[in-house]
């Protein structure tokens, strides 16, 4: 009898101790899912995560597309090293006029450059979406000068120089075969008095 009450004297006490241990230690021991603990960042994790939001791409903002104009032409520099170099010379005195009002130089293929007004207006009863100023082409044997205010001038000697007047062919296409000084000085003159003109007359 004595043993058997030793027996469930010891069951009892160590039922007693089993419901006193302490239940987060228990947790911790059986794997239960305690309270998580975050990941330490270190300094230098931080400053990455830092550096890669200040370094995301942001999105390209779209030109705006050139108004496109239509022209029949190919290219005719090729073996012309003279007129080449002629061509660019007339096209560097449109330059500074392109972004002016709404004029742009479209010179984006070879040989080619010109000068155009793209604000629409109505002349003489009729509508146009663009009004084209000058324009130079490089030709077989010469550089086409296309001088579309000509006729706002009148009398072209009070303008210009004999020998620029010479190079008029038509009405309005100066063939400009040397660069001569007194010429390329009227080609400059010319480009100013028919932005001038145009803009007297309220076209660009």
């Amino acid at each position: 009898m004595l043993c058997i009450g030793r027996f469930f004297y010891l069951v009892v006490n160590l039922l007693a101790m089993k419901t006193t241990t302490n239940p987060g230690v228990k947790k911790a021991v059986s794997g239960a899912a305690g309270p998580k603990l975050k990941k330490a960042i270190t300094p230098k994790a931080a400053a990455a995560k830092s550096n890669s939001r200040k370094t995301k791409a942001s999105p390209t903002p779209k030109l705006p597309k050139e108004p496109a104009i239509k022209i029949k032409y190919a290219d005719k520099s090729a073996g012309q090293p003279d007129l080449l170099d002629l061509f660019e010379t007339i096209k560097k005195m449109m330059e500074p006029y392109s972004g002016k009002r709404k004029l742009v130089l479209h010179a984006d293929t070879g040989g080619q450059a010109n000068l155009v007004s793209h604000q629409p207006v109505e002349i003489k009863g009729k509508k146009r979406n663009e009004l084209w100023v000058v324009s130079a082409l490089v030709q077989k044997g010469y550089v086409g000068f296309y001088y579309s205010p000509v006729a706002l001038h009148g009398n072209l000697s009070q303008y210009f120089s004999e020998e620029f007047i010479k190079c008029l062919k038509g009405k309005s296409c100066f063939h400009i075969r040397k660069k001569d000084p007194k010429i390329m000085q009227d080609i400059k003159k010319a480009i100013q008095l028919g932005y001038e003109g145009y803009l007297a007359m309220g076209w660009i």
